[in-house]
């Protein structure tokens, strides 16, 4: 089994309500070989919702913000706490989510300055995952659906 990125398997779940349809990851939920989640919502947050990118606070500790100057690190928190869960429950070990979001995105993230600008880093949900031995990709490096 493979946890993926609801939004990519079609859902309507993302910040504006929309999706980001990966066919190939839409044929793993299908082929039943992939269970969705979207960590946002597991947290708690309504779709749509704020637009939010990561930032670092005056500490200098990341936090998830929206352009209203709204933190909602907690919430993001407790997604990706519900996804490792969902995760370890189905003996998952490989990942492939949503590139760029400060809940998903494996590598690069954008920045917090709401002007399109990257950064290298993790969402919340994909360094949780990681610190806990899941092999994370993205939409844009996951390998063929046969190879995983």
């Amino acid at each position: 089994m493979i946890l993926v990125s609801a939004c990519l398997a079609g859902e309507d779940c993302r910040y504006d309500g929309k999706s980001c349809l990966s066919p190939a990851v839409r044929e793993l939920v299908r082929r039943g070989r992939a269970v969705a989640v979207c960590p946002e919502v597991l947290g708690g947050l309504p779709v749509p919702r704020e637009r939010c990118e990561m930032a670092r606070d005056l500490e200098g500790n990341t936090r998830v913000v929206s352009e209203r100057h709204n933190d909602f690190t907690a919430q993001y928190t407790l997604g990706a706490r519900a996804s490792l869960f969902i995760a370890r429950a189905n003996h998952i070990s490989t990942a492939v989510l949503k590139s760029l979001s400060p809940s998903c995105g494996f590598g690069e993230v954008y920045d917090g300055s709401f002007t399109g600008a990257r950064t290298g880093g993790q969402g919340v949900t994909a360094r949780l995952l990681v610190e806990n031995g899941i092999r994370v990709y993205t939409e844009d490096q996951m390998p063929p659906i046969e190879e995983l």
